[in-house]
Parts: structure tokens; sequence; C-alpha cells
């Protein structure tokens, strides 16, 4: 299995993690002041990553105009996401609907890896697309009680 296949386990249950929290906070605090408090609680967690890499002696960081550009992208679709979040739960939103939001996000990035990165086409990566989408689909129907 590659090492890769590890860290995206952890990232996917931290990530689910993150939006467990997100609906439990949700009506206890408005969006953008929750946004607010997870974006500054996560920049401290990674400050702490920063300075034990510092302290351990394995500071490898580097950086160039184009990562800082590209990071900060990222950090603005993070926080505007996580606004987005509390919106959703707020408005009554219920925990199942973020599979379909991150099955949209699934199929946006493979289907950009495939068509900007020129990464192979291959059948599981397609059906992967496919079932994403249509777990989307079927997610957004409401339950019946």
């Amino acid at each position: 299995m590659s090492d890769w296949f590890n860290y995206a386990v952890g990232a996917a249950a931290l990530y689910g993690l993150h939006q467990i929290f997100t609906k439990m906070a949700a009506d206890k605090i408005s969006d953008g002041l929750g946004g607010f408090v997870v974006e500054v609680t996560a920049a401290l967690g990674i400050a702490l990553y920063l300075v034990l890499l510092r302290v351990g002696g394995r500071w490898d960081q580097n950086y160039s105009g184009a990562g800082i550009f590209y990071s900060t992208l990222t950090g603005i679709c993070v926080g505007a996401g996580t606004i987005l979040f509390f919106l959703l739960f707020q408005n009554g939103g219920p925990l199942s609907a973020v599979p379909m939001v991150l099955a949209g996000g699934m199929a946006l990035m493979a289907m950009t890896g495939i068509l900007l990165f020129k990464e192979p086409v291959t059948w599981p990566r397609v059906l992967g697309i496919i079932l994403s989408l249509a777990g989307m689909f079927l997610l957004r129907t409401p339950a019946t009680k």
C-alpha cells in the first residue's frame, strides 16, 4: 500500500470529525464567528507543528511566490467553505448532506486531475467520479420517516 494512503485515511477521519463538530457548533455560534474560531484554531495548530519541526531539527520548509499564491487561494476556499458549512447546518441541513458536498468536491478534483494535471484516465477513476456524482444526487433526496 502506498505511503500516501495512510495520510489520506487520517485526513478523511479528521475532515469527517471537522464536519461533525461543525454541526454540533452551528446552533451555538454564528457562522462568521464560528468560521473564524475554526480557522484561527487551525492556524495555531499548524504554527505549533512548525515550532515542533524547528525545535526538533527537522525544518525543511521552503516556499515560492506561486506556492504562497496557491496557498492563499486554498485558505480563501477553506474559510469560505467553513462559513458555508455553518450556514448549511444553521439552515437545517443534515449532517448526511456533507458526503454529498464532499462527493461533488471529489468529482471536481478527479476531473481536474485528469484534464489539467494529465493524470491517467482509468476505469476505476471514471467509475469513482460517476459513483460520487450519483451519491450526490441520492443524498440530496430528503429522508422519509
